[in-house]
């Protein structure tokens, strides 16, 4: 399997990726770094000197920014399976060996969501109010591996994003049948995969907790939405959702890409925020996401 890693940021915590890697029960996998020209070459120097056979690096001359180079980690994959493996998550010790043995039960399935742990910036685990919500409200309940696909799957991410992007592996021969959307940069992952399954994909989850997904502290970047740039991209990205599902036959899912329920609800958990500091446009631009068409 194809582990690819669209780098940008911390070195430490990306060196604790590479570590994660390197730690794999299993040795079936490929390690692809793509370095989108991020200052320090820290990383370059590091991985020069593990001098490891299955890891390679990839250094942009410039930097080109998220969605390109997510677009160059997909192209670059030869393997039949790939991870977008975010620079500040942690694989867990059995991950490779959980997907290749849900992908042996299931190889109809062009992604495998496992188990996740949630971390904080130290490592240590958490649970935040949106990630509660998402797993226990809005996930689909069951036992065991579930196959999930079509319109009630579509209805269900469109209602709440449960899935987590860096810990999902894919089909390589499936996601590189869509791209990913410049214009709908701010929920890229879930465009993409929404076209996926309006292609008629399957998704299969399994239980065995096999990742950490890092969850840095929500409280400058939620300050940052009151801005309103993205709740805009947030509803451009709904509203092309509900028509996309029209234009399936899927009233469900329209109906779910029109209320955006968790969107809305996430929108008001940053409304006492905005009256405490006396940010009046923030208010505006929370009111008007949670309670607007």
């Amino acid at each position: 399997m194809e582990i690819l890693i669209p780098y940008w940021g911390d070195p430490a915590l990306m060196k604790e990726a590479v570590n994660s890697v390197l730690a794999q029960t299993s040795d079936q996998w490929r390690l692809t770094i793509v370095d989108d020209a991020y200052p320090s070459l820290e990383i370059r120097d590091w991985i020069a000197e593990l001098d490891h056979p299955r890891i390679a690096y990839h250094r942009k001359p410039v930097n080109e920014g998220l969605v390109a180079n997510f677009r160059t980690t997909v192209g670059m994959a030869t393997e039949p399976l790939l991870v977008n493996l975010g620079s500040d998550d942690r694989l867990l010790p059995n991950y490779v060996e959980e997907i290749l043995r849900v992908h042996a039960q299931f190889p109809q399935a062009s992604m495998i969501q496992p188990g996740v742990r949630v971390i904080d910036e130290d490592g240590n685990e958490s649970l935040p109010l949106a990630d509660r919500v998402k797993q226990r409200l809005v996930r689909p309940r069951g036992h065991g591996p579930q196959v999930l696909s079509g319109e009630a799957l579509v209805a269900n991410l469109l209602t709440g994003n449960w899935l987590y992007w860096p810990s999902i592996a894919f089909r390589t021969d499936r996601i590189q049948s869509v791209d990913f959307r410049e214009e709908y940069a701010i929920v890229l992952d879930l465009a993409l995969i929404v076209d996926l399954l309006a292609q008629g994909d399957v998704l299969v989850t399994t239980p065995k907790v096999c990742f950490e997904y890092r969850r840095h502290s929500a409280s400058a970047s939620s300050l940052d939405l009151l801005d309103g740039r993205r709740f805009a991209g947030d509803r451009h990205y709904f509203a092309a959702a509900a028509a996309q599902a029209r234009a399936l036959g899927w009233r469900r899912a329209e109906m779910a890409a029109r209320l955006r329920l968790t969107a809305r609800a996430h929108a008001l958990t940053l409304l006492p925020e905005a009256v405490r500091t006396h940010d009046t446009r923030g208010v505006r631009t929370v009111l008007r996401h949670a309670f607007g068409a």
